[in-house]
């Protein structure tokens, strides 16, 4: 009878351990796999879980965020907006950065209906701000560096911060490479674009920065030809515009407009822009605008035909309302810059038949208007 040595038993019985404790380790894995998992909501498939999630009003989702991090991971994610806008459960509301009639004390609010007062909006961290980019992503509001007056002294700032509408909070992202302010800021296909403007020392600017949300990063790209300040940005399939404002190589105001191509990686010039826009919103494939010299006319770009077209504005009464834009529904909101007795909200429907575009709106800031953005969540 074969007798094993010392080595070939030890070899043996060690092959056996390990076979053993892999397969006790694979059960382990397999056991806290099915301990680990904790589905959305107990007792429901995860799919349906969401749908259910998905459906709450968007007044509610911040007490739902507040829940647990996996409910408020997915409330804020793509997966649910997409739900959402498939279920046709998207809610538009739009916000107001207004203000008292000294200009001491800003705040953002929700305007609602006429039997409800506006929803005030938690604080933004850091000072009050002025020259400043706001631009909504998904259901994110991005404020984007300006300036702030601190003792006489205008401070230009590279600070960045991200309001979530449906967690009602804000919180502060990672910083831009240049303090800059009065500059023209605007998204295009998720991406913000942050064009020209001053920068700490007054310089006037010519680089553009992109931020991606995703990736929460800034990156440079190709400047404009020039310099260019004090002026403003939209996006049209798939280009990105920048007009108004001044140029360093142009005396006065600049007409022409820059135009970006993304797939191209380049700039190009377009002669026919617009001067001194006081404020300007895209609805639908259109840029309204209104410029200083006749804010009594909406200056309207279609970006077809690279043409403009004016309509009369129908207010009454004081020549010295200045307005600033908002967007409901598909139709443009014209908001008193400063508080006008008797000044109801003006309604624009491009869509309507001709002599029924203008109305009157029930929405109303509770001071000036200073900044309208729109989010859907």
């Amino acid at each position: 009878m074969k007798r094993f040595g010392n080595s070939e038993v030890h070899q043996n019985v060690s092959v056996q351990i390990n076979r053993a404790t892999q397969k006790g380790l694979v059960g382990l894995t397999l056991q806290a796999s099915e301990e680990l998992y904790c589905p959305i909501i107990p007792g429901l498939p995860d799919d349906l879980a969401k749908l259910c999630l998905a459906l709450v009003p968007q007044e509610d989702l911040p007490v739902v965020g507040a829940v647990c991090m996996r409910w408020r991971s997915f409330i804020t994610s793509k997966e649910c907006l997409a739900i959402r806008r498939e279920a046709g459960k998207l809610e538009e509301w739009v916000y107001i950065l207004t203000g008292d009639a000294d200009g001491r004390e800003n705040h953002w609010e929700v305007l609602v209906g006429p039997e409800d007062e506006n929803k005030v909006l938690p604080p933004m961290p850091g000072p009050m701000k002025a020259g400043f980019g706001g631009v909504v992503v998904d259901a994110n509001l991005f404020i984007i560096a300006g300036y702030s007056v601190e003792i006489g002294i205008e401070c230009a700032s590279n600070d960045v911060y991200e309001y979530d509408a449906r967690l009602n909070r804000w919180s502060k992202l990672a910083k831009m490479n240049v303090a800059r302010r009065d500059f023209a800021c605007a998204e295009l296909d998720g991406i913000i674009y942050a064009v020209g403007g001053f920068d700490s020392n007054g310089e006037s600017l010519s680089s553009v920065k992109v931020y991606d949300p995703d990736k929460t990063k800034w990156t440079l790209i190709e400047s404009l030809r020039c310099p260019r300040w004090g002026c403003f940005a939209c996006s049209f399939e798939g280009k990105f515009y920048v007009m108004g404002g001044r140029s360093s190589f142009t005396i006065g105001n600049s007409r022409s407009a820059d135009v970006y191509n993304p797939e191209h990686h380049s700039w190009c010039e377009m002669k026919n822009g617009c001067v001194m826009v006081t404020a300007h919103a895209v609805v639908g494939n259109k840029l309204f605008c209104v410029e200083w010299k006749n804010e009594r006319r909406l200056a309207i770009f279609d970006p077809a035909d690279n043409s403009w077209y004016k309509v009369p504005v129908p207010v009454a009464g004081s020549s010295n309302i200045a307005f600033r834009f908002g967007i409901f529904g598909g139709k443009l909101l014209l908001f008193s810059l400063k508080e006008v007795a008797g000044y109801e909200t003006l309604l624009y429907d491009p869509d309507a038949p001709v002599g029924l575009e203008w109305k009157t709106c029930t929405l109303e800031p509770s001071g000036s208007c200073l900044c309208s953005v729109t989010i859907k969540a």
